[in-house]
């Protein structure tokens, strides 16, 4: 990449960054307990709306990994979530009811709570539905991971999206607030990915899985990505650049290894094939706040309304993260 490319990136992330200050001022807070952040804190940060139902199990998911502050844009869910959010003592949380779309789908928000409040730690951003696997996870918590990553000079832990469904139609799967998402969302497709090079930001492109295969079968290249970089040493310079596929500096991006080898990478266990998911989708199409005018959310529509089952005899039942390894879906690098 030249001198004008690279300058040219700068130029983007300080129009991010400016972005962020300007769109802290649509955030009203609702409870604030950052004081209580520790200097050695991992710290989670996510938009949601109406996700009170997933919330007891999220919230407890990730104390168990080792979260330790969760910082939290409520965009006016109708819910109760917000006051569930709130009495929790390890949560901050602020409202918004302005536009979604126009906060470049909430990113700018995250970039202004990150850059006030994350300076200096591990940073995992994810959305309401999404649960991190990672080498070693039943065993290690994510600051035994963050430190190692730290000692190996890595600043940016690369995953893929892993979307996990039940056996059966989709819109029949039930499921209750506080239950583990993936006792009936098991299945999951272990092939059927194309990987393509995002050569201006440096990241890798995946696409595929029963979304691909299901809701987008004509076009495939309209497809979801896949490739997120949810966990990042944070500083207060650092941008995402769009959801959490990309960031500036460009050389966080560069999480997956070219030269033979392997760095360590963990997924995103995806719950969202879940019985509510049919009302989600005709709701989000209403609200036209996703990208692309929820172009993605109008096929989700279409093709729940034939109530698909999304397990074939390819599928596979999820057990634990070395299952995940030796599907080459992840891998724990040099981390023994």
């Amino acid at each position: 990449m030249g001198a004008i490319e690279r300058y040219g990136l700068r130029l983007e992330r300080k129009r991010y960054l400016v972005r962020a200050w300007r769109k802290a001022r649509e955030l009203e807070l609702v409870v604030d307990r950052t004081f209580t952040i520790r200097e050695d804190d991992v710290i989670c940060a996510l938009v949601l709306r109406d996700e009170k139902l997933r919330l007891p199990f999220l919230l407890e998911y990730y104390r168990k990994l080792g979260v330790g502050h969760f910082l939290i844009v409520d965009n006016g869910s109708t819910d109760g979530g917000r006051e569930f959010l709130a009495d929790q003592p390890d949560c901050s949380v602020w409202l918004t009811e302005t536009s979604y779309k126009r906060a470049r789908f909430g990113m700018d928000w995250i970039n202004g709570l990150l850059g006030r409040y994350g300076h200096g730690h591990w940073c995992l951003t994810i959305d309401a539905d999404e649960f991190l696997v990672y080498p070693f996870c039943d065993t290690r918590p994510l600051p035994a991971l963050t430190y190692w990553l730290e000692n190996a000079s890595v600043r940016a832990l690369g995953t893929m999206v892993l979307d996990m469904y039940p056996r059966g139609p989709v819109g029949e799967t039930r499921y209750s607030a506080g239950e583990n998402p993936f006792a009936t969302a098991s299945w999951f497709d272990s092939g059927n990915y194309t990987i393509s090079r995002n050569w201006k930001y440096g990241n890798l492109w995946i696409q595929g899985g029963p979304r691909a295969r299901t809701f987008f079968a004509d076009a495939p290249a309209e497809a979801p990505a896949l490739n997120k970089i949810p966990l990042v040493k944070w500083h207060k310079r650092y941008a995402y650049v769009s959801s959490t596929h990309m960031l500036l500096p460009r050389g966080l991006n560069l999480v997956f290894d070219e030269s033979g080898g392997e760095k360590a990478s963990g997924v995103l266990m995806h719950a969202k094939f879940l019985g509510q998911f049919r009302s989600k989708a005709e709701e989000e199409i209403l609200r036209r706040e996703h990208y692309a005018g929820s172009r993605e959310y109008e096929a989700y529509a279409r093709g729940i309304g034939e109530s698909p089952d999304l397990w074939t005899r390819f599928s596979e039942r999820y057990r634990d993260w070395r299952q995940l390894e030796i599907l080459g879906l992840m891998s724990k690098g040099n981390w023994a």
